[in-house]
């Protein structure tokens, strides 16, 4: 099984040990274009603070990030487990998996990112700040820059191998890279509804934080489980042996993905 992870806004810092090795990452068919985007990165925040901020997205609250991509190079790189923070990965827990659940993390858990394409929770980097959605100097759209790179469209297939793929990404992350094929019809993309009942009237929302929240505990519970679905249909009966309420979709044609709703009425 192979968890396809969106990153984190917010990232942690601090902490000691060696800069970045770009070469030690996984996926190394990645370490060309992770290379130009970083340099391009560098030398945006490298040079004029508002420009950058500016194709950062940055608020001035924000502002000291810029400071922080310049020196990215020198930056005390962790485990990306480490480094990434928010509602998602605080649900995952990685920190207090029991030592079994933690190497099949370490072997199913792919983290995306504007800056490293994608990367394993044990590959160590530096805290950064570069969304999916910027547009940088030289590489573009990291979005169409990612996805169009020949080196994403060969590695990602052979991580995927021949198992299930759960691509739990939002929407910006998702365009990096889209599963095709025999690989597609492994996949299965997961939407989180919020049910309540209004005047005895079901209705059903997408809500950010019950999103997140629950990717986060239902992959850990899937790791904790030690479940190991072959295939889409293998995860809807897993998902419901743990309690989850799953609605499926099975794809209409060939080369498409599965589609599950997980229906939550509180965290």
């Amino acid at each position: 099984m192979l968890v396809l992870l969106p990153p984190s806004e917010g990232k942690a810092t601090g902490g000691s040990g060696s800069a970045l090795d770009l070469g030690s990452l996984s996926l190394p068919g990645l370490g060309g274009a992770r290379a130009e985007v970083l340099d391009a990165l560098v030398s945006l925040c490298s040079g004029d603070e508002v420009k950058a901020a500016e194709v950062l997205g940055l608020s001035e609250g924000l502002r000291g990030e810029v400071a922080k991509n310049a020196a990215l190079r020198e930056a005390v790189a962790r485990p990306a487990g480490e480094i990434y923070t928010g509602v998602l990965y605080d649900a995952l827990g990685l920190a207090t998996l029991p030592s079994a659940a933690r190497r099949r993390a370490e072997r199913s858990l792919l983290v995306f990112s504007g800056l490293w394409g994608a990367v394993r929770i044990d590959d160590r980097i530096p805290s950064y700040r570069c969304s999916m959605g910027v547009k940088l100097p030289g590489p573009g759209a990291l979005g169409t820059y990612w996805r169009a790179r020949t080196p994403m469209a060969e590695v990602l297939p052979e991580a995927a191998g021949d198992g299930l793929v759960l691509d739990l990404r939002s929407s910006a992350y998702a365009a990096a890279w889209k599963p095709k094929g025999a690989v597609a019809e492994r996949t299965a993309t997961v939407r989180v509804l919020h049910s309540k009942f209004v005047n005895g009237v079901e209705k059903r929302s997408v809500v950010s934080h019950f999103n997140k929240a629950t990717k986060g505990r239902m992959v850990r519970d899937l790791l904790t489980a030690g479940a190991e679905p072959s295939g889409p249909a293998e995860l809807v009966e897993a998902l419901r042996g743990l309690g989850y309420v799953v609605e499926a979709t099975p794809p209409e044609r060939a080369g498409r993905a599965w589609g599950l709703d997980v229906v939550v009425t509180e965290l």
